[in-house]
């Protein structure tokens, strides 16, 4: 990398044994009998069903990418497919690529294969492009990892062939841009179905996701529609607005001060806020070379690094330098320590939206409880994330008990929830100006690791919540800024390659860079925020 691209950017630093083969199933979810608190049902996942075979695949690197196998659809069942395994693999001329590719269908990446119309405004272009991303409803097929979704979604594209959690706020925003309110509702009911057979909503629609969420934005998606439908929808997606709240809380009541349980943490002195979490402790199955590679560099036990690992997958940043604790080296990732600003800004959006819900039915009891929740989750971000250090929201180190200091664009999140007060919101501002604005767009973090979550990476949702939180507190000139840097990109991109990518280098007009995979084009968010921003300011940006 150029010294003249780091002093754009004013960067400081350089830097499994064979199992038993369950039978695929997936059970209602199950409710515990303490807490009535719904419990992840269970279903076998790619590496339940293939063992020893697919820990071979994986770790002999029989497919680049890790995420291919696991979602291949086997032609055969799975038991057949272990016993010609068992028998064949000691043979002398085994050949596990040849096996393999005899007993699976490949996925296909979506999306790239797309021609873009020579001179066509990129408007079009997106609104072309969704018919490409759009998938039906999911047929029912036996064993593959795909878990059925009963309407139409869209998704971002490139190796990801499944629907995303949080992508799809972001894409929600494009497709009522371009008219498809039809797709966004189609979208927010296979949501409320995941809540409904699953108990939560987990990453994408792979078994193999089922272990973990992501950024909780059902609540937001629930208030997008419900501003163009009205206060029905609130009432309609009621229950699994409060089934994912339980989902999110699970442990709350019974826990003691200065532990964690799951997905929350009480403090020594009673506070309760949440962090990120992964129900299993094993490598990700769609990155297990990747993580098996990292934990054996750790010197840590492994099923710690893989839980963190995992966890930061829950948050979408993965990988970040704000969960690595020498800032700089994956193995050092300690993401369950840390309790975000993004995620219980989030939640509090989700704790507000059921209040109103909740009074929309006419149980106030429940409303005025939510509400209750909402402001002591408040109290707890501005007391405890709020850093005066960088004049910024921070991650907070529980154990330790200390802000991490690390500037990130997490620290827009209470601004586009509204959480802050105006005085804090233009602090932000200021800091966001000073730190993470660059001539692309909004960076990440402060950074450079070569992890695809920081310098001199930038990533459509986080654009759009600065813009809007901004937006919120009359910083309406830095808003506009990032909007018109942001959007340039992407279009200096696109009239050079025809495409929108997943990511973007904000300090100059290029594709994003680092991380487990190649800069992946389709793309969802990209082109939901974008839509967004060229009708939110007409005239403000060259096409």
């Amino acid at each position: 990398m150029a010294m003249t691209h780091l002093r754009a950017c004013g960067l400081l630093v350089i830097v499994a044994a064979c199992r038993p083969v369950p039978a695929p199933f997936v059970s209602p979810p199950r409710h515990s009998v303490a807490s009535g608190e719904p419990e992840t049902p269970e279903i076998a996942t790619p590496a339940d069903l293939y063992g020893e075979l697919f820990t071979r695949v994986q770790r002999e690197a029989v497919y680049p990418d890790s995420k291919t196998f696991v979602d291949a659809l086997p032609v055969r069942a799975p038991e057949q497919i272990m016993a010609e395994f068992l028998q064949a693999r000691t043979r002398r001329n085994f050949n596990l690529r040849d096996f393999v590719s005899m007993r699976f269908r490949l996925p296909q990446n979506d999306g790239t294969a797309y021609q873009t119309i020579a001179g066509q405004d990129v408007r079009a272009h997106i609104d072309r492009l969704w018919s490409v991303l759009e998938r039906r409803p999911d047929q029912e097929q036996p064993y593959t990892s795909r878990l059925p979704l009963p309407a139409r979604y869209i998704v971002p594209g490139g190796r990801f062939n499944e629907i995303y959690y949080w992508d799809s706020y972001f894409t929600m925003l494009g497709l009522e841009r371009s008219g498809r309110h039809d797709v966004t509702i189609s979208m927010l009911k296979n949501f409320a179905h995941l809540i409904d057979r699953y108990g939560h909503i987990p990453n994408g629609n792979r078994s193999y996701y089922l272990s973990r969420s992501q950024p909780p934005f059902f609540a937001a998606m629930v208030e997008l529609v419900a501003s163009s439908d009205g206060e029905q929808v609130l009432r309609e997606y009621l229950p699994q607005l409060t089934r994912e709240y339980a989902y999110w809380m699970n442990g709350a009541e019974t826990l003691m001060p200065q532990s964690a349980h799951r997905r929350v943490v009480r403090l020594d002195d009673g506070t309760l806020l949440n962090r990120y979490w992964d129900d299993r402790d094993t490598p990700r199955e769609e990155a297990y070379r990747e993580d098996v590679a990292t934990a054996q560099a750790s010197g840590r036990p492994p099923a710690e690094v893989f839980r963190n690992l995992r966890a930061a997958a829950e948050s979408g940043w993965d990988f970040s330098s704000r969960w690595l604790a020498d800032g700089k080296t994956l193995a050092t990732i300690r993401t369950t320590e840390l309790i975000p600003p993004d995620l219980n800004s989030l939640l509090f959006e989700l704790e507000l939206t059921i209040a109103v819900a909740c009074s929309a039915v006419g149980d106030e009891a429940c409303a005025q409880d939510m509400r209750a929740k909402a402001g002591r989750r408040r109290v707890a971000i501005e007391r405890l994330l709020w850093n005066p250090a960088v004049n910024a929201y921070t991650d907070f180190d529980w154990r330790a008990q200390r802000p991490t200091n690390l500037i990130t664009a997490a620290t827009l999140y209470p601004l586009y929830f509204k959480v802050t007060e105006k005085g804090r919101a233009h602090t932000v501002a200021t800091t966001v100006r000073e730190h993470l604005l660059q001539p692309g767009g909004l960076a990440t973090t402060t950074q450079y690791t070569g992890q695809q979550w920081d310098m001199p990476n930038g990533w459509a949702p986080l654009q759009w919540i600065a813009i809007q939180g901004l937006t919120n507190f009359g910083e309406g000139e830095l808003a506009g800024t990032v909007a018109q840097r942001w959007a340039l990109n992407n279009l200096d991109v696109f009239r050079r390659t025809g495409k929108l990518v997943e990511k973007y280098d904000v300090c100059s007009t290029a594709g994003g860079q680092g991380g487990e995979y190649p800069n992946q084009d389709g793309f969802g968010w990209t082109n939901g925020v974008l839509r967004e921003l060229l009708a939110r300011y007409p005239g403000y940006m060259e096409n």
